[in-house]
């Protein structure tokens, strides 16, 4: 059976929260394809023959066809370990099926399936990669990943994602719920309505935060480095449709500011708008603010890059198993020359797509880069459905900046860094911004990399 393909790209995702996934794990991209199994067409291995082998690669087991008959099958152990340098000797595996089955005693009000087990052992195996992006859903999880459910539903406006094996805010939106509730860029999620996040899926965490209108989700937050909220503490936030802000343009002074919240599919429009009041605006100073701009989908960042790169210049490559794979170039829309050079402010809500902007015109020598390290989320994701009511998200590809830094490696250093407080927030300072109206009006002219 065909499967169709799909790709979202949003490099734990800046669309609407409230519709599906704008609270956190943008994964830059998703789609499904037909999957590769090693008994086409049988579900549920049950019980191997572990004494009967023909040639030490192959093992015969009894498998369960789709109307739930027992069928013979044989697992090839090479196929299996084809793909891998490593081998893996799977009769260590069937071992421990046996001797659960044998000997496991259970408690009275809990029978665990043969498919519950094997559920079990394909989330161990997605776990052992230690990729937070990467995790089975049973048929429970993917009925509430995927459904549809009556009545309207709502969120916080903030992106969440994995830092350093924490459930963290990569940023909240300008004017959301989260913004007004007080929730900062780098606060860890330590439970949501009391459930612990400490083994949770980034998707399994944006279904619990998200919700009907009007109701309210606690959040339990820690702050690092707060004096002032030095233990854990909670945050209640109502449910609200989020509307996403895309854009916001200024002329302070001699510099003309352009703050992007976001890459939505409007965006390549909205950005050549922006770019048409900066030409108008007599003069030749340019900031482009990408702070706490989560991402978004792919295409636009590549379009946004081709204003300042010629034709062919590399945008960000897909790095995938078998080495480099599409690489996104220029369109070459150049319309301000090899000598035009400005500055792009970020942080470490800067992330995905916002990322592969930045690193594309700083390194070829179109802008520097002030601020503090970005996010480092730049990899994109699978859907594949392994049964007809069980998906595995797996995650395919990394993205690779043109000098070929892999952005999920711990993102991008600022070519000036330049930190920000609370007490400059409180008095209304930005030395972020200021610094980087210093460095845009000192500038001279910087010829492009060739």
């Amino acid at each position: 059976m065909k499967t169709s393909r799909f790709r979202i790209w949003p490099v734990f995702f800046a669309v609407l929260f409230g519709l599906f996934f704008f609270l956190g794990g943008f994964f830059l991209g998703a789609h499904s394809r037909p999957e590769n199994t090693l008994v086409q067409g049988l579900f549920n291995i049950e019980t191997p023959d572990l004494g009967t082998s023909t040639d030490g690669a192959t093992e015969l087991a009894t498998c369960v066809d789709e109307k739930g008959a027992s069928v013979p099958c044989m697992l090839d152990r090479n196929g299996v370990s084809a793909k891998n340098d490593s081998p893996a000797d799977f009769a260590q595996f069937w071992k421990a099926w046996n001797m659960i089955n044998e000997r496991y005693v259970p408690p009275k009000s809990k029978v665990v399936t043969n498919q519950e087990k094997v559920y079990g052992a394909i989330q161990g195996l997605a776990g052992s990669l230690d990729d937070p992006y990467t995790f089975f859903l049973p048929p429970q999880e993917k009925t509430l990943f995927e459904g549809d459910v009556s009545g309207s539903f709502g969120g916080v406006g903030m992106q969440i994602g994995m830092k350093n094996e924490v459930l963290t805010v990569i940023a909240p939106l300008k004017g959301s719920p989260a913004e007004r509730a007080g929730i900062m860029q780098g606060d860890k999620v330590l439970r949501i309505d009391g459930a612990t996040t400490s083994e949770m899926t980034i998707d399994k965490a944006l279904y619990l935060i998200r919700g009907e209108i009007g109701t309210p989700v606690t959040l339990t937050l820690w702050r690092e480095g707060d004096e002032q909220k030095k233990d854990p503490f909670d945050v209640t936030i109502v449910r609200e449709v989020i509307q996403v802000p895309t854009i916001d343009t200024e002329k302070k002074g001699d510099v003309f500011v352009i703050r992007l919240y976001g890459f939505p599919a409007t965006g390549a429009e909205l950005f050549r708008g922006a770019l048409r009041e900066f030409v108008q605006s007599g003069t030749d100073k340019l900031v482009l603010d990408l702070r706490g701009n989560p991402g978004g989908y792919l295409e636009i960042a590549v379009d946004m890059a081709s204003w300042f790169l010629p034709q062919g210049k590399v945008v960000v490559s897909e790095e995938g198993k078998r080495g480099v794979g599409q690489v996104f170039r220029s369109k070459g829309y150049n319309v301000f020359g090899d000598k035009f050079h400005f500055v792009i402010l970020m942080d470490g809500g800067s992330a995905s797509a916002s990322e592969i902007l930045a690193g594309a015109l700083a390194q070829h020598g179109v802008a520097t880069l002030v601020g503090t390290k970005t996010f480092g989320k730049g990899s994109v994701q699978e859907l594949v459905p392994i049964s007809d009511t069980a998906s595995l998200k797996l995650t395919i590809a990394r993205w690779v900046t043109p000098n070929g830094t892999n952005l999920s490696e711990g993102g991008l250093d600022p070519d000036i860094e330049v930190k920000i407080t609370k007490e400059d927030v409180d008095r209304g300072e930005d030395p972020q911004l200021e610094k980087a109206m210093e460095i845009v009006r000192k500038s001279a002219p910087k010829t492009l990399e060739k």
